[in-house]
């Protein structure tokens, strides 16, 4: 037997202008979880297409057990059983879940459909997956975690050898992660061999036993995880030390710039109260569903608070949309960029400056020169790689068009800015980018109010922080003071006080 199960060698791929892919290598071993790290445009998606045959390469060779293949088509690569699963599902949202998991492989028998069979096979995995839905659900109706399920139960009926799973985490709370995890080792044990792509080093100390690093559509190094550290991974992604990854200026705080007061909306958040000043940094976490970004979105006048004060530089207003409270100087950025942060088939120009567009029109016409202008100089300015202004928005790796999200913000005189969960999804390379924005608004004097779920940038970026449990704010901590621990108690609390209760009143 070969020692690899898959193996890559000096695979270049080429497109009109770009190198993507430049004499990298890989090896993947039978039964093993095997890490893809890089920063967004590091050359890991292009990798992904030239192993399912979306792409052939123009240089280089693909051995699959021991043998040279060239797949010709995602058909042909399926068809020896390589499966991919990605960040974002490619999902029938109107279909059941067996048409999902069958789709292009359908069971045929005289010319018909086999229905029965189908149902029965799909229900069968979903259960091996100890899944909570069933074969006949519509796909639609799925949450993230659950369509993910599927994705694994059609590589599963495909009978994938080569299972690729591209950022599966990226959208999934603490609790579905670590279910996709056990999954994921199941399949592992069961002779499956997995890259895993993922930002996230928990994703690759908790899953893989060796890790490959991309830089700049090259192949860097492949090692044991046992044997890298954090440090390790960031100099191999970024091509260097980061050893101020958290770049917070020590800044003297100025007056209030925004205030909440008893902020309520029913069956959300419930008694809110914080405040940010000019030039802080203050941070918002707690466990998903804690109601943090329903607050954020009721300040900008996405959804109206049912009762509660809100105050802009000590003044009392009420926000009644998006708009008003642009105007008022309190911009957001959206946890969902895909959906809510940008027009995807716009280029990057025009998605920098919608916001604020009535600034470059005089008399009713557009001042296009002015508009690009200014996007290219906040574009520049946030460090967003494209080609030109006019690339579509979803041509951008996921750091880019977090970028693009922020530069649009520049584009607005803001006094506060709410970043919801700014980061997500992003590689360490962006993050310090996203950082290094942060500290530079805060030292103009913009107040910023932070909502993440990871723990360093909170505790690394934060002048203080909020902790949210099920609707209420639980406790506020300040950066001297504030650790993992303290934060996870907090964010815990008012959920373990009502266990407890309910245990009294059990006993009682």
């Amino acid at each position: 037997m070969p020692e690899y199960i898959l193996e890559l060698r000096g695979i270049t791929k080429l497109f009109p202008g770009v190198k993507a892919l430049d004499k990298v290598d890989f090896q993947l071993k039978a039964g093993e979880i095997h890490a893809l790290m890089g920063e967004n445009g590091a050359g890991k998606s292009t990798l992904i297409k030239v192993i399912t045959g979306v792409h052939q390469p123009d240089m280089g060779e693909i051995v699959l057990d021991g043998k040279k293949v060239s797949f010709k088509s995602p058909r042909e690569a399926r068809q020896v059983g390589v499966a991919a699963i990605y960040q974002h599902v490619t999902a029938y949202p109107h279909l059941t879940v067996t048409e999902n998991i069958f789709m292009g492989h359908e069971k045929m028998k005289h010319g018909f459909i086999q229905w029965k069979a189908m149902h029965k096979e799909a229900q069968a995995l979903i259960e091996t997956l100890e899944a909570d839905f069933h074969a006949t659900d519509l796909m639609g109706d799925l949450s993230v975690a659950q369509q993910q399920m599927v994705e694994i139960a059609k590589a599963l009926s495909m009978d994938a050898r080569i299972i690729i799973m591209d950022e599966p985490t990226a959208a999934l709370t603490t609790g579905e992660a670590e279910r996709l995890y056990e999954i994921t080792e199941k399949l592992r044990d069961d002779g499956a061999a997995i890259i895993f792509i993922s930002h996230r080093f928990e994703d690759m100390y908790r899953l893989a036993s060796r890790v490959t690093v991309y830089r700049d559509s090259k192949y860097i190094w492949t090692r044991d995880v046992c044997d890298v550290s954090e440090a390790d991974l960031i100099q191999g992604m970024v091509g260097r030390e980061l050893t101020e990854l958290f770049p917070k200026p020590e800044l003297e705080i100025g007056d209030e710039a925004l205030r909440a007061e008893n902020l309520s909306r029913t069956g959300f958040f419930q008694d809110v109260n914080f405040k940010v000043n000019k030039g802080e940094i203050v941070g918002v976490t707690g466990l998903v569903g804690a109601g943090r970004t329903e607050v954020m979105e009721t300040l900008f006048g996405v959804t109206k608070a049912d009762s509660g004060t809100v105050y802009l530089h000590g003044e009392k207003v009420q926000i009644r949309s998006p708009q008003e409270a642009m105007k008022r100087g309190l911009g957001l950025l959206t946890e969902d960029r895909q959906h809510q942060g940008l027009i995807l088939n716009w280029g990057i120009g025009r998605n920098i400056t919608l916001a604020e567009l009535n600034q470059f029109a005089k008399l009713g016409v557009l001042d296009e020169k002015a508009e690009r202008a200014t996007a290219k100089t906040l574009a520049e300015r946030v460090g967003t790689k494209a080609n030109t202004l006019f690339d579509l928005a979803s041509s951008l790796s996921g750091g880019n068009q977090q970028k693009v999200v922020v530069a649009r913000a520049l584009t607005s005189k803001l006094n506060v800015l709410i970043m919801d969960e700014p980061t997500k999804g992003v590689d360490v390379g962006a993050k310090a980018a996203i950082y290094e924005i942060m500290g530079e608004l805060a030292e103009q004097g913009m107040g910023i109010i932070m909502v993440s779920s990871e723990m360093p940038e909170i505790l690394g970026m934060c002048d203080r922080i909020y902790v949210m449990c099920e609707g209420r704010i639980t406790g506020e901590l300040a950066r001297g003071e504030a650790t993992g621990e303290k934060i996870l108690e907090l964010a815990m609390k008012k959920r373990v006080a009502s266990e407890a209760d309910t245990e009294t009143e059990e006993t009682a």
